[in-house]
């Protein structure tokens, strides 16, 4: 049974500020080529977000790609098939992201939260504890 929590949507339209991210991850990402840093900017946002907009989760990992192949323009990833953890049970997940040309800014986020996926299925969806 889903709850209202988990169907509400959570949109914003400006990041958090430039100093909320950790300065490690921030070296981390520039490291990295500039689509790869689009996704793993993103996938970390939305777990800060997820965690943030409502306590009763912890947000620990996020797998963009578990039902279906996100979708990646040049500054965006549009992901309608992801799944986070959260506090060891996987959840369903849709978000889109929007960032600036070095992807380190989060311009838009959108995200809604599904069912909870049941244990059976990690498995087949390469999900783990």
């Amino acid at each position: 049974m889903k709850t209202l929590c988990m169907m509400a949507v959570a949109s914003l339209t400006l990041a958090f500020p430039a100093n909320a991210m950790d300065n490690a991850l921030r070296a981390g990402l520039m490291k990295l080529d500039p689509q790869t840093r689009l996704e793993q900017r993103c996938d970390a946002e939305v777990l800060d977000r997820i965690t943030h907009d409502d306590r009763k989760f912890k947000a620990d990992r996020v797998v963009a790609y578990a039902f279906a192949t996100p979708e990646m323009s040049a500054d965006a990833i549009r992901s309608p098939g992801a799944a986070f953890r959260s506090k060891g049970q996987w959840y369903r997940l849709k978000f889109k992201c929007q960032t600036g040309p070095d992807h380190m800014d989060v311009l838009q986020l959108r995200y809604r939260i599904g069912d909870e996926i049941p244990e059976a299925d990690w498995a087949k969806y390469n999900l783990y504890d």
